[in-house]
């Protein structure tokens, strides 16, 4: 059984262990070390961290960190990064249950948008598109411009005119991007 909890700096390690795993050599290190600065990053509203933890082992997190808009200030958006599984235990839901966890929490407490660079194949299941994104202008130059999406978790969620989005510090690097 997979039990999902909120992350801790005593899983510090165990989380920079599931980003060294999940990702490619390339971007390994980079992922470890944005997931372990999210666990402690200074944010308000705070910064969500959760484990998947399978017979006492952490084997997935995810991190949902707060953004901006300048246009409003009653206006809440969370961005899903990163989001990793141990390869072993991949293919198990247990990615899916990390966000519709985090969907689900994040929807009670008013969040708007919800916002990934990712996949399109892999997040549209869960509802996030182009379409809600294209709105919202990410932090930086993507590389791959048909990842930026969103899922509007109310109907504030569709912004009116196109508006930037700020991120948190430990996001605010052009090579995460």
């Amino acid at each position: 059984m997979t039990l999902i909890r909120e992350a801790t700096n005593l899983d510090i390690e165990h989380i920079r262990e599931v980003h060294m795993h999940a990702f490619d050599k390339n971007e390994a290190k980079s992922v470890a070390t944005l997931a372990s600065n999210l666990l402690n990053e200074e944010a308000s509203p705070k910064t969500l961290t959760k484990v998947a933890v399978i017979d006492g082992t952490v084997v997935g997190h995810i991190a949902f960190s707060p953004v901006t808009i300048n246009s409003s200030k009653k206006w809440k958006g969370y961005i899903l990064a990163p989001l990793g599984v141990m390869p072993e235990y991949q293919k198990r839901r247990i990615g899916s249950k990390l966000i519709e966890n985090g969907i689900e929490l994040l929807s009670r407490e008013g969040v708007n948008v919800l916002f990934v660079y990712g996949d399109p194949n892999y997040y549209s299941k869960f509802g996030f598109n182009e379409k809600t994104a294209a709105r919202y202008l990410p932090p930086y130059k993507l590389q791959y411009p048909f990842g930026w999406l969103a899922l509007a978790l109310d109907k504030e969620g569709s912004a009116e005119h196109t508006v930037k989005v700020s991120c948190v510090t430990s996001l605010c690097d052009p090579t995460l991007w």
